[in-house]
Protein backbone atom coordinates (compact mmCIF):
# COMPACT_ATOMS: atom_id res chain seq x y z
CA UNK A 1 0.00 0.00 0.00
CA UNK A 2 0.81 3.59 -0.69
CA UNK A 3 1.68 6.29 1.84
CA UNK A 4 -1.36 9.26 1.38
CA UNK A 5 1.23 11.70 3.02
CA UNK A 6 3.48 12.49 -0.28
CA UNK A 7 3.69 16.39 -0.58
CA UNK A 8 5.02 17.69 -4.26
CA UNK A 9 6.45 21.03 -4.47
CA UNK A 10 5.17 21.35 -8.14
CA UNK A 11 1.10 20.79 -8.61
CA UNK A 12 0.67 18.23 -11.62
CA UNK A 13 -1.66 17.68 -14.31
CA UNK A 14 -2.88 14.64 -14.68
CA UNK A 15 -4.67 13.04 -17.65
CA UNK A 16 -7.18 10.36 -17.82
CA UNK A 17 -7.85 7.64 -20.77
CA UNK A 18 -11.57 6.98 -20.21
CA UNK A 19 -12.72 6.15 -23.50
CA UNK A 20 -12.82 2.77 -22.96
CA UNK A 21 -14.96 2.92 -19.98
CA UNK A 22 -18.51 2.95 -20.55
CA UNK A 23 -20.32 1.00 -17.80
CA UNK A 24 -19.98 -1.18 -14.95
CA UNK A 25 -17.25 -1.46 -12.37
CA UNK A 26 -15.03 0.71 -14.52
CA UNK A 27 -17.30 3.35 -14.81
CA UNK A 28 -17.88 3.09 -11.30
CA UNK A 29 -14.18 3.43 -10.36
CA UNK A 30 -13.77 6.61 -12.58
CA UNK A 31 -17.01 8.31 -11.28
CA UNK A 32 -15.93 7.55 -7.59
CA UNK A 33 -12.36 7.73 -7.59
CA UNK A 34 -12.76 11.52 -9.08
CA UNK A 35 -15.72 11.97 -6.37
CA UNK A 36 -13.33 11.74 -3.95
CA UNK A 37 -10.44 13.73 -5.18
CA UNK A 38 -8.93 16.39 -3.62
CA UNK A 39 -6.15 18.70 -5.26
CA UNK A 40 -4.72 19.92 -2.27
CA UNK A 41 -4.44 17.06 -0.90
CA UNK A 42 -3.24 15.02 -3.75
CA UNK A 43 -1.20 17.68 -5.52
CA UNK A 44 -2.53 18.36 -8.85
CA UNK A 45 -3.58 21.52 -10.31
CA UNK A 46 -6.05 19.77 -12.76
CA UNK A 47 -7.91 16.67 -14.36
CA UNK A 48 -8.57 16.03 -17.73
CA UNK A 49 -10.58 12.83 -18.73
CA UNK A 50 -11.11 12.49 -22.18
CA UNK A 51 -13.88 10.12 -22.92
CA UNK A 52 -17.68 9.33 -24.97
CA UNK A 53 -20.28 12.05 -23.80
CA UNK A 54 -22.17 9.31 -21.77
CA UNK A 55 -19.40 8.29 -19.36
CA UNK A 56 -18.78 12.26 -18.89
CA UNK A 57 -22.35 12.89 -18.22
CA UNK A 58 -21.54 10.81 -15.21
CA UNK A 59 -18.86 12.24 -13.77
CA UNK A 60 -19.65 14.98 -11.51
CA UNK A 61 -18.43 18.89 -12.46
CA UNK A 62 -15.18 19.92 -10.33
CA UNK A 63 -13.68 23.45 -10.84
CA UNK A 64 -10.40 21.60 -11.08
CA UNK A 65 -11.85 18.63 -13.52
CA UNK A 66 -11.97 19.56 -17.23
CA UNK A 67 -14.41 17.02 -19.47
CA UNK A 68 -13.42 16.42 -23.00
CA UNK A 69 -15.44 15.03 -25.55
CA UNK A 70 -14.53 13.62 -28.78
CA UNK A 71 -17.04 12.26 -31.54
CA UNK A 72 -14.75 9.43 -32.39
CA UNK A 73 -15.20 8.03 -28.45
CA UNK A 74 -19.01 7.24 -29.10
CA UNK A 75 -18.38 5.13 -31.85
CA UNK A 76 -17.30 1.47 -32.23
CA UNK A 77 -14.13 -0.19 -29.97
CA UNK A 78 -12.59 0.09 -33.62
CA UNK A 79 -13.04 4.08 -33.91
CA UNK A 80 -11.80 4.54 -29.61
CA UNK A 81 -8.38 2.51 -30.47
CA UNK A 82 -7.63 4.72 -33.50
CA UNK A 83 -8.32 7.65 -31.49
CA UNK A 84 -5.96 6.41 -28.96
CA UNK A 85 -3.22 5.50 -30.77
CA UNK A 86 -3.38 8.43 -32.59
CA UNK A 87 -5.02 11.51 -31.42
CA UNK A 88 -4.41 11.35 -27.48
CA UNK A 89 -0.59 11.78 -26.82
CA UNK A 90 -1.27 14.88 -29.19
CA UNK A 91 -3.73 16.05 -27.75
CA UNK A 92 -2.00 15.27 -24.14
CA UNK A 93 0.79 16.66 -24.79
CA UNK A 94 -0.92 19.79 -25.83
CA UNK A 95 -2.73 20.32 -23.08
CA UNK A 96 0.37 19.91 -20.81
CA UNK A 97 -0.14 16.82 -19.18
CA UNK A 98 2.37 15.51 -16.55
CA UNK A 99 1.45 11.58 -16.33
CA UNK A 100 -1.26 10.10 -18.12
CA UNK A 101 -3.33 7.24 -16.45
CA UNK A 102 -4.98 4.92 -17.90
CA UNK A 103 -7.26 2.74 -16.25
CA UNK A 104 -8.66 0.40 -19.10
CA UNK A 105 -5.41 -1.48 -18.84
CA UNK A 106 -4.51 -1.11 -22.96
CA UNK A 107 -2.42 1.55 -24.20
CA UNK A 108 -1.25 2.85 -27.59
CA UNK A 109 -0.84 5.56 -27.12
CA UNK A 110 3.16 6.41 -26.46
CA UNK A 111 2.68 8.89 -23.92
CA UNK A 112 5.20 9.08 -21.18
CA UNK A 113 4.70 9.03 -18.43
CA UNK A 114 1.89 6.66 -17.78
CA UNK A 115 0.65 4.51 -15.35
CA UNK A 116 -2.60 1.96 -16.23
CA UNK A 117 -4.50 -1.02 -14.06
CA UNK A 118 -5.31 -4.16 -13.93
CA UNK A 119 -9.04 -4.68 -13.55
CA UNK A 120 -10.16 -7.76 -15.66
CA UNK A 121 -8.30 -11.18 -14.71
CA UNK A 122 -10.16 -13.42 -17.17
CA UNK A 123 -7.36 -12.72 -19.86
CA UNK A 124 -4.77 -13.79 -17.40
CA UNK A 125 -6.58 -16.68 -16.05
CA UNK A 126 -6.37 -19.22 -19.09
CA UNK A 127 -9.11 -22.05 -17.13
CA UNK A 128 -11.67 -19.68 -17.00
CA UNK A 129 -10.68 -17.92 -20.81
CA UNK A 130 -11.21 -21.43 -22.17
CA UNK A 131 -14.94 -21.89 -20.61
CA UNK A 132 -15.54 -19.45 -23.61
CA UNK A 133 -14.85 -22.29 -26.40
CA UNK A 134 -14.15 -20.97 -30.07
CA UNK A 135 -15.84 -17.72 -30.07
CA UNK A 136 -15.61 -14.03 -30.40
CA UNK A 137 -15.00 -13.50 -26.88
CA UNK A 138 -12.40 -15.76 -26.65
CA UNK A 139 -10.78 -14.15 -29.50
CA UNK A 140 -11.44 -10.89 -27.47
CA UNK A 141 -9.77 -12.33 -24.25
CA UNK A 142 -6.51 -13.01 -26.04
CA UNK A 143 -6.57 -9.65 -27.55
CA UNK A 144 -6.65 -8.11 -24.22
CA UNK A 145 -4.05 -10.23 -22.73
CA UNK A 146 -1.19 -9.86 -24.93
CA UNK A 147 -2.48 -5.67 -25.19
CA UNK A 148 -2.68 -5.50 -21.52
CA UNK A 149 0.48 -7.48 -20.95
CA UNK A 150 2.55 -5.24 -23.70
CA UNK A 151 0.88 -2.36 -21.60
CA UNK A 152 1.69 -3.35 -18.28
CA UNK A 153 5.41 -3.89 -19.16
CA UNK A 154 6.01 -0.63 -20.98
CA UNK A 155 4.20 1.51 -17.81
CA UNK A 156 5.66 3.59 -15.16
CA UNK A 157 3.28 2.14 -12.76
CA UNK A 158 0.59 -0.40 -12.90
CA UNK A 159 -1.90 -0.78 -10.20
CA UNK A 160 -3.83 -4.13 -9.03
CA UNK A 161 -6.48 -4.69 -7.12
CA UNK A 162 -5.90 -7.30 -4.74
CA UNK A 163 -2.93 -9.71 -4.05
CA UNK A 164 -4.38 -12.50 -6.08
CA UNK A 165 -4.59 -10.13 -8.76
CA UNK A 166 -1.06 -9.38 -8.41
CA UNK A 167 -0.05 -12.73 -8.27
CA UNK A 168 -1.70 -14.15 -10.92
CA UNK A 169 -1.06 -11.15 -13.68
CA UNK A 170 2.84 -11.44 -12.81
CA UNK A 171 2.58 -15.27 -13.67
CA UNK A 172 1.70 -14.04 -17.38
CA UNK A 173 3.59 -11.18 -17.55
CA UNK A 174 6.90 -12.18 -15.80
CA UNK A 175 8.42 -9.42 -12.92
CA UNK A 176 7.70 -5.89 -14.27
CA UNK A 177 10.23 -3.19 -14.18
CA UNK A 178 7.67 -0.41 -13.39
CA UNK A 179 6.32 -0.15 -9.41
CA UNK A 180 3.38 -2.26 -9.22
CA UNK A 181 0.83 -1.25 -6.53
CA UNK A 182 -1.87 -2.48 -4.59
CA UNK A 183 -4.64 -0.05 -4.14
CA UNK A 184 -8.16 -1.37 -3.57
CA UNK A 185 -11.48 -0.14 -4.89
CA UNK A 186 -14.18 1.70 -1.81
CA UNK A 187 -17.54 1.24 -1.40
CA UNK A 188 -20.14 3.62 -1.93
CA UNK A 189 -21.42 4.60 1.45
CA UNK A 190 -24.98 4.11 0.46
CA UNK A 191 -24.35 0.08 1.08
CA UNK A 192 -23.26 0.54 4.76
CA UNK A 193 -25.98 -0.82 6.97
CA UNK A 194 -25.72 -2.38 10.57
CA UNK A 195 -26.17 -6.00 10.54
CA UNK A 196 -29.79 -6.55 11.37
CA UNK A 197 -31.29 -9.01 13.65
CA UNK A 198 -30.82 -12.34 12.51
CA UNK A 199 -34.40 -14.61 12.67
CA UNK A 200 -34.15 -17.90 13.82
CA UNK A 201 -35.06 -20.83 11.87
CA UNK A 202 -38.39 -21.43 13.56
CA UNK A 203 -39.55 -17.75 11.82
CA UNK A 204 -38.99 -18.47 8.52
CA UNK A 205 -41.80 -20.16 6.66
CA UNK A 206 -43.61 -20.04 3.18
CA UNK A 207 -45.19 -16.55 3.56
CA UNK A 208 -41.76 -15.31 4.98
CA UNK A 209 -38.92 -17.26 2.96
CA UNK A 210 -35.44 -17.21 3.84
CA UNK A 211 -34.70 -14.45 0.73
CA UNK A 212 -31.25 -15.32 -1.04
CA UNK A 213 -29.07 -12.97 -3.06
CA UNK A 214 -27.22 -13.42 -5.84
CA UNK A 215 -26.11 -10.22 -7.57
CA UNK A 216 -24.09 -10.27 -10.79
CA UNK A 217 -24.22 -10.12 -14.15
CA UNK A 218 -24.84 -13.45 -15.51
CA UNK A 219 -21.47 -14.70 -17.50
CA UNK A 220 -19.98 -18.68 -17.72
CA UNK A 221 -17.88 -17.69 -14.68
CA UNK A 222 -20.77 -16.89 -12.42
CA UNK A 223 -22.68 -19.71 -12.19
CA UNK A 224 -26.29 -18.41 -11.46
CA UNK A 225 -27.56 -22.21 -12.65
CA UNK A 226 -25.61 -24.13 -10.05
CA UNK A 227 -27.15 -21.08 -7.51
CA UNK A 228 -30.19 -22.35 -8.62
CA UNK A 229 -29.92 -25.89 -8.36
CA UNK A 230 -28.77 -25.34 -4.82
CA UNK A 231 -31.90 -23.59 -4.14
CA UNK A 232 -34.27 -25.75 -5.90
CA UNK A 233 -32.51 -28.60 -3.48
CA UNK A 234 -33.07 -26.75 -0.31
CA UNK A 235 -36.16 -26.34 -1.31
CA UNK A 236 -36.86 -30.74 -1.67
CA UNK A 237 -35.43 -30.45 1.81
CA UNK A 238 -38.70 -28.63 3.14
CA UNK A 239 -36.50 -25.29 3.73
CA UNK A 240 -38.82 -22.11 2.88
CA UNK A 241 -36.04 -20.39 0.76
CA UNK A 242 -36.18 -18.04 -2.24
CA UNK A 243 -33.61 -16.28 -4.82
CA UNK A 244 -33.29 -13.18 -6.14
CA UNK A 245 -30.98 -12.79 -9.08
CA UNK A 246 -30.09 -9.39 -10.06
CA UNK A 247 -27.55 -8.57 -13.00
CA UNK A 248 -27.80 -7.90 -16.62
CA UNK A 249 -27.97 -10.94 -19.05
CA UNK A 250 -24.73 -11.59 -20.53
CA UNK A 251 -23.05 -14.83 -22.30
CA UNK A 252 -24.53 -16.95 -19.70
CA UNK A 253 -27.97 -16.47 -19.63
CA UNK A 254 -28.49 -19.60 -21.98
CA UNK A 255 -27.53 -21.71 -19.22
CA UNK A 256 -29.31 -19.75 -16.69
CA UNK A 257 -32.86 -19.96 -18.89
CA UNK A 258 -32.23 -23.62 -19.56
CA UNK A 259 -31.70 -24.25 -15.60
CA UNK A 260 -34.71 -22.07 -14.61
CA UNK A 261 -36.92 -23.82 -16.88
CA UNK A 262 -35.82 -27.37 -14.95
CA UNK A 263 -35.94 -26.14 -11.38
CA UNK A 264 -38.57 -23.78 -11.10
CA UNK A 265 -40.77 -23.86 -13.98
CA UNK A 266 -43.46 -22.03 -12.67
CA UNK A 267 -41.32 -19.31 -10.97
CA UNK A 268 -42.30 -20.03 -7.75
CA UNK A 269 -38.91 -19.63 -6.16
CA UNK A 270 -36.48 -18.02 -8.47
CA UNK A 271 -37.01 -15.09 -9.54
CA UNK A 272 -34.06 -12.90 -12.08
CA UNK A 273 -34.37 -9.75 -12.38
CA UNK A 274 -31.92 -8.23 -14.99
CA UNK A 275 -30.14 -5.30 -14.59
CA UNK A 276 -30.62 -3.00 -12.10
CA UNK A 277 -29.50 0.46 -11.91
CA UNK A 278 -26.45 0.64 -9.15
CA UNK A 279 -28.35 3.46 -7.74
CA UNK A 280 -30.69 1.11 -6.92
CA UNK A 281 -28.47 -1.81 -5.81
CA UNK A 282 -28.75 -1.06 -2.17
CA UNK A 283 -32.39 -1.42 -1.50
CA UNK A 284 -32.17 -5.42 -2.76
CA UNK A 285 -29.29 -5.87 -0.28
CA UNK A 286 -31.83 -4.32 2.62
CA UNK A 287 -34.04 -6.82 1.61
CA UNK A 288 -32.23 -10.29 1.48
CA UNK A 289 -31.65 -12.57 4.49
CA UNK A 290 -27.85 -14.26 3.43
CA UNK A 291 -26.43 -13.01 -0.22
CA UNK A 292 -24.32 -15.57 -2.26
CA UNK A 293 -21.28 -14.90 -4.35
CA UNK A 294 -20.32 -17.58 -6.60
CA UNK A 295 -17.46 -16.69 -9.07
CA UNK A 296 -14.76 -18.40 -10.21
CA UNK A 297 -12.50 -15.66 -11.58
CA UNK A 298 -12.63 -11.87 -9.95
CA UNK A 299 -10.05 -9.35 -9.96
CA UNK A 300 -11.75 -7.45 -6.66
CA UNK A 301 -15.30 -8.05 -6.71
CA UNK A 302 -16.83 -5.21 -5.49
CA UNK A 303 -20.16 -6.68 -5.60
CA UNK A 304 -19.30 -8.62 -2.29
CA UNK A 305 -17.48 -5.71 -0.32
CA UNK A 306 -21.50 -4.47 -1.46
CA UNK A 307 -22.55 -8.07 0.57
CA UNK A 308 -20.43 -7.49 3.51
CA UNK A 309 -21.12 -3.80 4.04
CA UNK A 310 -24.77 -3.96 3.39
CA UNK A 311 -24.28 -6.36 6.86
CA UNK A 312 -25.46 -9.73 5.05
CA UNK A 313 -24.04 -13.05 6.12
CA UNK A 314 -22.45 -14.64 3.53
CA UNK A 315 -22.08 -18.08 1.04
CA UNK A 316 -19.10 -17.03 -0.94
CA UNK A 317 -16.75 -19.38 -3.84
CA UNK A 318 -13.83 -19.91 -2.23
CA UNK A 319 -11.56 -19.29 -5.66
CA UNK A 320 -9.85 -15.82 -6.67
CA UNK A 321 -9.24 -13.13 -4.24
CA UNK A 322 -12.93 -14.06 -2.24
CA UNK A 323 -10.75 -15.70 1.04
CA UNK A 324 -8.88 -12.52 0.35
CA UNK A 325 -11.67 -10.26 1.25
CA UNK A 326 -13.92 -11.93 3.41
CA UNK A 327 -11.54 -13.50 5.55
CA UNK A 328 -13.08 -15.77 8.04
CA UNK A 329 -16.52 -13.95 7.60
CA UNK A 330 -18.21 -16.14 5.29
CA UNK A 331 -19.17 -20.10 4.61
CA UNK A 332 -17.08 -21.04 1.46
CA UNK A 333 -17.80 -23.58 -1.49
CA UNK A 334 -16.59 -24.94 -4.64
CA UNK A 335 -18.95 -22.64 -7.34
CA UNK A 336 -19.05 -25.66 -9.62
CA UNK A 337 -20.80 -28.29 -7.34
CA UNK A 338 -24.60 -26.80 -6.44
CA UNK A 339 -24.53 -29.30 -3.36
CA UNK A 340 -21.70 -27.17 -1.88
CA UNK A 341 -23.53 -24.36 -2.47
CA UNK A 342 -26.71 -25.52 -0.74
CA UNK A 343 -24.82 -26.98 2.07
CA UNK A 344 -23.22 -23.66 3.06
CA UNK A 345 -26.95 -22.05 2.44
CA UNK A 346 -28.31 -24.39 4.20
CA UNK A 347 -25.44 -24.00 7.47
CA UNK A 348 -26.34 -20.08 7.58
CA UNK A 349 -30.16 -20.66 7.77
CA UNK A 350 -29.48 -23.18 10.41
CA UNK A 351 -28.33 -21.00 12.90
CA UNK A 352 -29.16 -17.59 13.58
CA UNK A 353 -26.21 -16.83 16.20
CA UNK A 354 -23.94 -17.86 13.21
CA UNK A 355 -25.63 -15.84 10.92
CA UNK A 356 -25.28 -12.78 13.25
CA UNK A 357 -21.62 -13.58 13.98
CA UNK A 358 -20.31 -13.68 10.44
CA UNK A 359 -22.61 -10.76 9.03
CA UNK A 360 -20.93 -8.79 12.25
CA UNK A 361 -17.49 -9.59 10.90
CA UNK A 362 -18.00 -8.92 7.42
CA UNK A 363 -19.62 -5.73 8.27
CA UNK A 364 -16.28 -4.50 9.99
CA UNK A 365 -13.70 -6.23 7.12
CA UNK A 366 -15.75 -3.34 4.65
CA UNK A 367 -14.52 -0.79 6.39
CA UNK A 368 -11.52 -0.93 5.85
CA UNK A 369 -12.62 -0.33 2.05
CA UNK A 370 -13.27 3.29 1.08
CA UNK A 371 -12.97 5.42 -2.24
CA UNK A 372 -11.29 8.24 -0.01
CA UNK A 373 -8.44 5.66 0.90
CA UNK A 374 -8.34 4.75 -2.90
CA UNK A 375 -8.25 8.43 -4.07
CA UNK A 376 -5.39 9.42 -1.57
CA UNK A 377 -2.96 5.99 -2.89
CA UNK A 378 -4.09 6.27 -6.69
CA UNK A 379 -3.19 10.10 -6.45
CA UNK A 380 -0.05 9.57 -4.23
CA UNK A 381 1.32 7.27 -6.87
CA UNK A 382 0.40 9.69 -10.25
CA UNK A 383 2.70 12.27 -8.04
CA UNK A 384 5.07 10.02 -7.49
CA UNK A 385 5.47 8.88 -11.25
CA UNK A 386 5.34 12.38 -12.58
CA UNK A 387 7.88 13.45 -10.48
CA UNK A 388 10.72 11.00 -11.82
CA UNK A 389 12.38 11.12 -14.57
CA UNK A 390 10.74 9.38 -17.61
CA UNK A 391 12.06 5.85 -19.16
CA UNK A 392 12.87 5.74 -22.81
CA UNK A 393 10.94 3.11 -24.64
CA UNK A 394 14.08 1.69 -25.57
CA UNK A 395 14.24 1.23 -21.75
CA UNK A 396 10.93 -0.82 -21.88
CA UNK A 397 11.46 -2.96 -25.15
Amino acid sequence: MLCPNHIVSVLIRIGIDASNLRAGGGLTHLVELLRAADPFTHGFREIIVWSGSSTLAKIEPRSWLRKIHDPLLDRSVFHRVYWQRFRLERQAKKVGCDVLFVPGGSDASGFRPMVTMSRNLLPFEWKELRRYGCSRNTLRLLLLRWSQSRTFRKADAVILLTQHAYDTVLKVTGDLSSRVAVVPHGIHARFFKVPRRQRSINEFNAAQPVRVLYVSSVDLYKHQWHVAEAVAQLRSAGIPVVLDLVGPSGPGIGRLTQALREVDPLGGFITYWGAVPYEKLHEFYACADIGVFASSCENMPNILLEGMAAGLPLACSRRGPMPEMLGAAGVYFDPERPEEIAAAIRQLIESAEYRAKLAEEAYQRAQAYSWQRCANETFELLAQVAAKPVRSLADTA
